[in-house]
């Protein structure tokens, strides 16, 4: 389990110094936009009310704690099956990206009331309209990593 949380540490860490970074820091709260390696990278701002790409926004309280008891429901889920069934070293860092990622945009939603959402990535003629964050990538990488990984300790 120590791996699960030092991947989860590090997954939140790295989200929040980023958001810290570029919203406040770089002021992106204010300038909403800054071109990092145009069409490539920009930091757009976007505050996230719902899940993925906005879906299920709706501005309410109600919604708002919905949201982060779902994610900490997810959170005990994850954690109670690894505690139970650990997998391999891959499935435990996968668990730890998913939990750090997912407690990273709960943090964002007590204190902001939505998820900090700033990198913006097009490529190709293709123009991506949404926006995300470090921690959508680790609950990515993370939740992808258990499909691929946490299945994978062989029966004793």
């Amino acid at each position: 389990m120590r791996l699960v949380f030092w991947a989860g540490f590090w997954a939140f860490i790295t989200d929040q110094a980023s958001k810290y970074l570029v919203v406040h820091y770089l002021n992106l709260r204010e300038s909403l936009l800054i071109e990092v390696a145009p069409p490539y990278l920009r930091f757009v701002m976007g505050w996230n009310e719902g899940v993925n790409f906005g879906l299920f926004a709706s501005g309410s309280e109600v919604a708002r704690w919905l949201l982060i008891a779902i994610a900490l429901g997810v959170i005990a889920f994850v954690l109670g099956w690894v505690r139970r069934d650990p997998p391999d070293r891959g499935g435990l860092i996968s668990a730890g990206l998913l939990v750090g990622g997912a407690l990273a945009n709960v943090v964002d939603r007590l204190l902001y009331g939505a998820v900090a959402d700033f990198l913006n990535m097009s490529c190709c003629g293709i123009n991506n309209p949404f926006a995300f964050n470090l921690a959508d990538v680790w609950i990515f990488i993370g939740a992808f990593g258990l499909v691929i990984l946490g299945g994978t300790k062989k029966p004793s």
